[in-house]
């Protein structure tokens, strides 16, 4: 883990106390949800939410490290105060939290034994797998209830069954999605700074699903409950998958409570029509997750393709095309002088004959590695081929390009240590030309380039090793 040099540098008792931290914490956690699992509870049983089984499964999966039995007995703990803090007698804590506990370790071992586990709801079939655990724990935790059901609530073990395994599996269909896609906090730091900036493309699926929620309440009836598919399908289609993922946690939510406030004919002590109620409202719900988590792999790989399509493949800068299509745009719209920099590795064809193309390759890795450290995140570079390059440095004047045409030149003297662990020197010419929109632009990019080639084959005429404006 990247953490773990961190954590055996600090003292011994700080790595005590944090390890003791995690457990507390996972604890709290997970009694938090049991309560709001025993006292979000409006009118009819149908809308009771219990997402404590769902966040310890989720939290187990997020966080795979060490001390997972100190994790087990606080989650075991969580839920035996919780319930006897609420009331519940010692013998019926034991019996539903061992339910619980064994539903949550079924649906553990099934997911992290399934592709899912390595990568996370970014693929099509994640959700499938999902499904799988889910089921998984349902099963397990619905055996328990079996058992349970005759002796607790004097009902039929089948019934007992059907009844847990439904439920659990609709608690892990609305409320593990959203833990698993949940971002982590340098993500989550940058989707704050991007909610600054929302896209007008952004707001409408989320206030027409709101509105399909206000709809339903005043038309009513069985069908209202699927008004907001059609919104939960466009959001899919826009957010990725953790929005998606908490919209249609908020659908199921509202669906539950919705059918309890007499909405929709139900009968609360039909435990079979809970059933079918719990599990349509849960497969609905998942599938505009299934839908972003399809959303998400093809933007995945259209952005490979797109960097595959503007990038150099072996220094992994921009490729010809692409750095003159941006320089063109960035030339449009600024007002500040430029400068482009063209760049030719001195003898550079000796080096492949001398030694070997696949030297010549690091050398090209190292030296654009290099100019690209001197320059500026808003600058570009690119490769134009073979052992050119080029950059288009943004406000920049004649003095300041020299300089950094210097600085380029002292950086790409440094060795190159190849796999034989010799050293290699290589030397740069650098062309320069500079724009200023003061004094027009009658020339585009091609012609800036043009100029830099000039100034280029004049210092490389000169000596080599040098830089020309």
């Amino acid at each position: 883990m990247a953490g773990t040099p961190l954590l055996n540098n600090w003292p011994r008792s700080r790595r005590v106390a944090s390890r003791a931290l995690a457990p507390l914490l996972f604890a709290i956690v997970v009694f938090l949800a049991c309560l709001i699992g025993i006292h979000t509870r409006p009118v009819g049983f149908l809308a009771t939410v219990w997402p404590a089984n769902a966040v310890m499964l989720g939290l187990l999966i997020r966080m795979p490290s060490a001390g997972r039995l100190p994790k087990w007995i606080a989650g075991g703990i969580a839920f035996m105060a919780a319930d006897l803090l609420t009331g519940s007698s010692l013998v019926k804590a034991l019996i539903l939290n061992g339910a619980n506990l064994a539903g949550i370790a079924a649906a553990y071992g099934v997911y992290m034994r399934s592709p899912a586990a390595q990568t996370g709801l970014r693929q099509p079939a994640s959700m499938l797998y999902l499904l799988l655990a889910a089921a998984a724990g349902g099963a397990v935790a619905g055996v328990v209830g079996g058992v349970a059901n005759p002796m607790l609530f004097n009902g039929s073990a089948l019934r007992g069954w059907v009844f847990w395994c439904a439920t659990e599996f609709a608690n892990y269909a609305a409320v593990l999605p959203v833990i698993l896609a949940a971002p982590d906090q340098l993500r989550w730091r940058q989707r704050l700074q991007d909610s600054k900036s929302l896209r007008a493309a952004d707001i409408p699926p989320v206030a027409v699903l709101l509105l399909s929620f206000m709809v339903a309440a005043w038309i009513g009836g069985p069908g209202a409950i699927a008004f907001p598919v059609p919104a939960l399908l466009w959001c899919a289609l826009v957010y990725p998958v953790f929005p998606t993922a908490a919209l249609t946690l908020l659908f199921g939510v509202w669906t539950l409570g919705f059918i309890s406030a007499g909405y929709v004919p139900a009968h609360p002590d039909d435990e079979m029509m809970l059933v079918s109620w719990r599990l349509g409202i849960s497969l609905i719900a998942v599938t505009p997750i299934m839908l972003a988590c399809v959303m998400q792999s093809r933007n995945d790989l259209l952005a490979k393709l797109h960097h595959l399509a503007t990038h150099d493949p072996l220094t992994g800068m921009l490729n010809r095309k692409a750095f003159c299509e941006d320089a063109e745009k960035s030339l449009a719209g600024t007002r500040q002088p430029c400068a482009i920099l063209m760049f030719d590795l001195d003898h550079f064809k000796t080096v492949n004959d001398t030694f070997g193309h696949a030297t010549g390759d690091k050398v090209l890795v190292a030296f654009a590695e290099r100019v690209r450290a001197c320059l500026r995140a808003q600058d570009l570079f690119g490769r134009l081929g073979g052992e050119e390059f080029a950059a288009l440095v943004f406000d920049c004047t004649k003095a300041q390009a020299v300089a950094l045409a210097d600085r380029i030149r002292s950086a790409t003297r440094e060795p190159v240590i190849l796999d034989d662990g010799k050293s290699l020197v290589i030397t740069t010419s650098i062309g320069i030309a500079m724009d200023d929109p003061a004094d027009g632009r009658p020339v585009g990019v091609d012609g800036l380039l043009a100029r830099a080639d000039t100034m280029l084959y004049r210092a490389k005429s000169a000596g080599r090793d040098r830089s020309d404006v």
